[in-house]
């Protein structure tokens, strides 16, 4: 592979300049130049006029029938023209600012022209390929995202060079086994391929191994991270009660769905293993994901341990506690609160039972990783919307016990692509079933103009006794964009009610304190309507609540409206969400539609990434995604878990650890610092 590395200056014609500009756009040695891939390719097959769609890219062939004409005009600028026979059409061709072409195209020669053709005047404008029959060397041509650092065709020379020169030096670095069995072309025939297919076959296969290529990449060293964090985590074999676990799930007053009862097992089985857990767990809203982790949290306490779950909110934190202390408060355990608003005496003596160990499970915000706070025996960490909270904030859980087991939770549904590429290095367990009796949230999506339509039906609601959320995108006016605002909204539902419901408000500028108020006068009933931006998207339980009304709905991404909708639904009465929109564009029209034909948040979550792209699936610009040149998680996800499941055999096949086979592989792993320890957190 040394020659690979050579630079790109030992080829002819990259002087000090091209050598330089090539650098600009990351081509610094042969080996990056071969790798460079196209963005695109032109389609270079002869196309008759017939067969050509307006303003396409075509080539096409013919005999020139009149003299070319060369027209000069302003600083260098030239044009030529002539006219030339394809078939029984006579075709208007011109070349720009390239007279010298003009020797090329004498009256019955044979020409190939490419160019874009407009089909109403029967025109081609572009290039002259060559005079005489077209012998092309292939049917598509590689383009290239250069920026501007050097001209295509110099640049397709030496890529050309690089292929015929030093081609033979590239080494095959898939294991035989997967090339033969997904039948998958030779990495040097595909790096040919990429760059000078034959064929339109050829081109897919190439980009077929390349996209396998990097998935496989990817996934090797997400599970050899996996591994090592696994290997080197040095856990706590948690020998819990099992008589005692099947008693409490048989005292619940719900069965178990599928899904929950297998995420119950995978994680006692993590537990009771040597190792750490580290362990994601997904599930929709109202899916029972806290009934899992209080089965998980009983479990260690029966195995002699502390429990600890942190949440981001102190209403959420509030009400985990008390759904907590009423499951296992029969069972002779002992929860506690802690957050912000816990002080002087009564914190000093809960810090001393939580270190004598009289407490058996700590339920707090991010209070918990606060200094004073010392577990006697922690097992077991839960951190609920984990990604509310930083790597450090989670580290620091995780350091007040010796190696206790760790388990995420979330509700925002994760697409399957994206959860074994972001979190490749924990386990996944989802909860994909909704509980028995529930009652679908019916969806509705109305324009504007309906609002008073949606209002009256919401006053109905209330008029029964129930409660309705009503969410805004923004705080105050803004001249840039024309949203409705939560300020502006709470007056006007203040006046259209007249005074027969209470009409409260919350946004971001509130501070922690006054955010909890309002949510628990509303909690209470002493609200019946609460305006709000989208901070009640987590962490709020009111089950009185019915109806959920929200603005500018097309402003939001498919699975923050899910969120949203969640919010209502969590009684026994029927719920309602109302989606107030006027999308102008079509993406925009089908997260509404999307959103009134599912309630099931894994299937959206899909949507929303095919809609938005992996990259702003979150919010913002991920750390954790990983830039493919070829792959696209979205569009090639079959290859991403197919490349999982073979990283995954080969890592835990103790061959590929002493193989010939595999050594550059492991070299790969070393080099990227994986097999050294090092944790990408």
């Amino acid at each position: 592979m040394m020659e690979l590395d050579q630079p790109v200056s030992v080829l002819k014609g990259a002087g000090k300049e091209t050598v330089e500009s090539l650098a600009a756009i990351g081509v610094m040695t042969v080996g990056d130049l071969m790798e460079f891939v196209p963005a695109r390719y032109d389609d270079m097959r002869l196309k008759s006029p017939e067969e050509a769609a307006h303003d396409e890219k075509v080539t096409i062939e013919g005999t020139v029938q009149t003299e070319p004409s060369v027209m000069y005009y302003g600083k260098k600028k030239s044009r030529l023209t002539f006219k030339m026979l394809s078939g029984p059409h006579l075709i208007n061709v011109t070349f720009f600012n390239q007279p010298y072409l003009k020797k090329k195209a004498a009256i019955g020669e044979t020409v190939t022209v490419t160019g874009k053709w407009d089909r109403h005047r029967l025109a081609v404008s572009g290039q002259l390929l060559e005079a005489g029959a077209y012998s092309r060397g292939s049917d598509f041509e590689a383009v290239y995202l250069l920026r501007n650092a050097i001209p295509l065709k110099p640049f397709r020379k030496l890529v050309k060079q690089a292929i015929e020169l030093y081609g033979q030096f590239i080494e095959e670095t898939l294991p035989t086994r997967l090339i033969q069995q997904y039948r998958l072309m030779e990495r040097k025939e595909a790096i040919r391929a990429l760059h000078f297919p034959h064929s339109h076959d050829e081109m897919k296969q190439a980009r077929r191994r390349f996209v396998y290529e990097e998935f496989f990449y990817f996934q090797l060293k997400m599970q050899a991270l996996r591994k090592t964090i696994r290997e080197q985590s040095g856990g706590i074999v948690q020998k819990y009660d099992l008589a005692k676990l099947k008693s409490l799930i048989d005292s619940l007053p719900f069965e178990l769905t599928g899904a929950q009862k297998k995420a119950v097992n995978d994680i006692c089985a993590d537990m009771k293993s040597p190792y750490r857990m580290n362990r994601l767990l997904q599930g929709d809203v109202g899916s029972g994901k806290t009934a899992v982790a209080t089965l998980a949290l009983y479990a260690s306490v029966t195995a002699g341990y502390q429990g600890a779950l942190m949440v981001p909110t102190e209403i959420l934190a509030e009400q985990h506690a008390q759904s907590l202390h009423d499951m296992l408060a029969p069972f002779g355990l002992t929860t506690a609160l802690l957050t912000g608003t816990v002080k002087g005496k009564k914190r000093k003596a809960l810090l001393e039972a939580l270190e004598a160990g009289e407490i058996d499970i700590l339920i707090g915000t991010h209070a918990l990783i606060q200094d004073d706070v010392v577990f006697q025996k922690l097992g077991l960490v839960i951190t609920d919307e984990q990604h509310r909270f930083g790597v450090n904030q989670r580290r620091v859980l995780r350091s007040k016990g010796e190696n206790p087991d760790v388990l995420f939770m979330t509700a925002t549904p994760i697409p399957r692509t994206l959860a074994i590429t972001v979190f490749g290095e924990m386990d996944v367990s989802i909860i994909n079933e909704m509980p028995a009796g529930r009652k679908a949230i019916e969806t509705y999506w109305a324009k504007k103009e309906m609002l008073g339509r949606v209002l009256d039906f919401t006053e109905k609601e209330l008029q029964k006794g129930r409660q309705a959320y009503v969410i805004c995108p923004l705080i105050e006016e803004s001249e840039k964009l024309d949203f409705q605002n939560a300020l502006d909204v709470h007056a006007q539902l203040t006046n259209h009610f007249h005074g027969s419901f209470s009409v409260g408000l919350m946004h971001g500028r509130l501070n922690s304190e006054e955010k909890d108020q309002v949510m628990k006068a509303f909690s209470s009933n002493e609200l019946n309507v609460l305006v709000s931006t989208t901070v009640v998207e987590v962490g709020v339980n009111v089950p009185n609540a019915t109806v959920m009304i929200i603005y500018d709905a097309e402003r939001f991404g498919l699975s923050q409206l899910h969120q949203l909708r969640g919010r209502v639904g969590r009684g026994t009465e029927q719920s309602y969400c109302m989606l107030i929109a006027d999308p102008k564009s079509e993406a925009g029209k089908e997260r509404m539609t999307a959103m009134t034909e599912t309630n099931d948040g894994f299937v959206l979550s899909e949507k929303d990434l095919e809609l938005r792209g992996p990259g702003d699936f979150f919010g913002r610009k991920q750390s954790g995604l990983p830039e493919f040149k070829m792959a696209d998680m979205v569009h090639d996800y079959r290859a991403l878990e197919t490349a999982r499941e073979d990283a995954k055999e080969l890592i835990n096949d103790p061959a590929f650890w002493t193989d010939s086979e595999y050594v550059h592989l492991r070299s790969m792993l070393t080099n990227s610092g994986v097999l050294a320890g090092e944790k990408l957190d």
